[in-house]
Protein backbone atom coordinates (compact mmCIF):
# COMPACT_ATOMS: atom_id res chain seq x y z
CA UNK A 1 0.00 0.00 0.00
CA UNK A 2 0.93 3.40 -0.38
CA UNK A 3 0.08 7.05 -0.77
CA UNK A 4 1.54 10.19 -2.87
CA UNK A 5 2.18 13.29 -0.94
CA UNK A 6 3.48 15.93 -2.89
CA UNK A 7 4.04 13.95 -5.93
CA UNK A 8 6.61 11.28 -3.89
CA UNK A 9 4.93 8.36 -3.34
CA UNK A 10 5.09 6.11 0.19
CA UNK A 11 4.73 3.19 1.75
CA UNK A 12 2.25 2.94 4.27
CA UNK A 13 0.68 0.08 6.08
CA UNK A 14 -2.88 -0.52 6.68
CA UNK A 15 -3.87 2.22 9.28
CA UNK A 16 -1.40 4.85 7.24
CA UNK A 17 1.85 4.59 8.96
CA UNK A 18 4.78 4.94 6.91
CA UNK A 19 6.69 1.40 6.66
CA UNK A 20 10.26 3.05 6.09
CA UNK A 21 10.62 5.98 7.97
CA UNK A 22 13.05 7.36 5.62
CA UNK A 23 10.59 8.21 3.65
CA UNK A 24 9.50 11.23 5.86
CA UNK A 25 9.89 15.00 5.52
CA UNK A 26 7.57 17.90 6.46
CA UNK A 27 5.90 18.07 3.86
CA UNK A 28 4.41 13.89 4.62
CA UNK A 29 3.84 15.00 7.95
CA UNK A 30 1.55 17.34 6.94
CA UNK A 31 0.09 15.18 4.93
CA UNK A 32 -0.22 13.10 7.65
CA UNK A 33 -1.48 15.45 10.45
CA UNK A 34 -4.48 16.46 7.70
CA UNK A 35 -5.39 12.99 7.21
CA UNK A 36 -6.01 12.59 11.04
CA UNK A 37 -7.99 16.63 10.46
CA UNK A 38 -5.23 17.88 12.48
CA UNK A 39 -3.40 21.24 11.57
CA UNK A 40 0.32 21.54 12.42
CA UNK A 41 0.96 24.64 15.31
CA UNK A 42 3.71 25.27 17.09
CA UNK A 43 3.50 22.70 19.66
CA UNK A 44 2.42 19.48 17.44
CA UNK A 45 5.96 20.22 15.78
CA UNK A 46 7.89 20.33 18.78
CA UNK A 47 6.56 17.27 20.36
CA UNK A 48 6.81 15.70 16.16
CA UNK A 49 10.42 16.94 15.92
CA UNK A 50 11.14 15.61 19.43
CA UNK A 51 9.94 11.85 17.79
CA UNK A 52 12.25 12.37 14.73
CA UNK A 53 15.57 13.82 16.26
CA UNK A 54 15.19 10.85 18.94
CA UNK A 55 15.08 8.07 16.16
CA UNK A 56 17.46 9.98 14.07
CA UNK A 57 19.76 9.32 17.32
CA UNK A 58 18.52 6.15 18.89
CA UNK A 59 16.64 4.18 15.99
CA UNK A 60 13.65 4.13 18.69
CA UNK A 61 10.40 5.65 19.35
CA UNK A 62 10.48 8.06 21.96
CA UNK A 63 8.40 7.27 25.31
CA UNK A 64 5.81 9.89 26.29
CA UNK A 65 7.16 9.85 30.01
CA UNK A 66 10.28 10.96 28.07
CA UNK A 67 8.54 13.58 25.54
CA UNK A 68 7.22 15.52 28.89
CA UNK A 69 10.54 15.30 30.65
CA UNK A 70 12.06 16.89 27.42
CA UNK A 71 8.84 19.55 27.13
CA UNK A 72 9.44 20.41 30.73
CA UNK A 73 13.17 21.41 29.99
CA UNK A 74 12.42 23.37 26.92
CA UNK A 75 8.49 25.23 27.86
CA UNK A 76 8.37 24.63 31.09
CA UNK A 77 5.85 22.73 33.38
CA UNK A 78 2.69 24.27 32.45
CA UNK A 79 3.25 22.26 28.55
CA UNK A 80 4.92 19.15 30.12
CA UNK A 81 1.86 17.42 30.81
CA UNK A 82 -0.62 14.53 29.43
CA UNK A 83 -2.93 16.82 29.46
CA UNK A 84 -1.02 19.56 26.76
CA UNK A 85 -0.16 16.18 24.78
CA UNK A 86 -3.76 14.63 24.60
CA UNK A 87 -5.37 18.20 24.05
CA UNK A 88 -2.73 17.76 20.75
CA UNK A 89 -3.34 14.35 20.04
CA UNK A 90 -6.83 14.01 21.12
CA UNK A 91 -6.17 9.99 19.94
CA UNK A 92 -2.68 9.79 21.38
CA UNK A 93 0.29 10.31 21.37
CA UNK A 94 1.66 6.99 20.11
CA UNK A 95 -1.65 6.58 17.39
CA UNK A 96 -1.11 10.15 16.19
CA UNK A 97 2.04 12.25 17.18
CA UNK A 98 4.21 8.64 16.34
CA UNK A 99 2.22 8.65 12.99
CA UNK A 100 2.83 12.18 11.84
CA UNK A 101 6.55 11.84 12.78
CA UNK A 102 6.70 9.13 10.42
CA UNK A 103 7.30 5.90 13.00
CA UNK A 104 5.83 2.88 11.99
CA UNK A 105 3.41 1.15 13.78
CA UNK A 106 4.44 0.80 17.54
CA UNK A 107 4.57 -3.07 18.04
CA UNK A 108 2.99 -1.96 22.09
CA UNK A 109 1.77 1.17 22.71
CA UNK A 110 3.15 1.50 25.69
CA UNK A 111 4.19 4.66 24.54
CA UNK A 112 1.47 6.16 25.55
CA UNK A 113 2.38 5.36 29.32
Amino acid sequence: MSLVFEGKEVGVDNEGYLLDPATWDNDVAVQLAEQLSLEMNEDRWQIVNMVREHYETTTCVLELRKVLKLLKEQSGKEKATRKHVYYLFPYGYGQMACKIAGMRKPLKILLDL
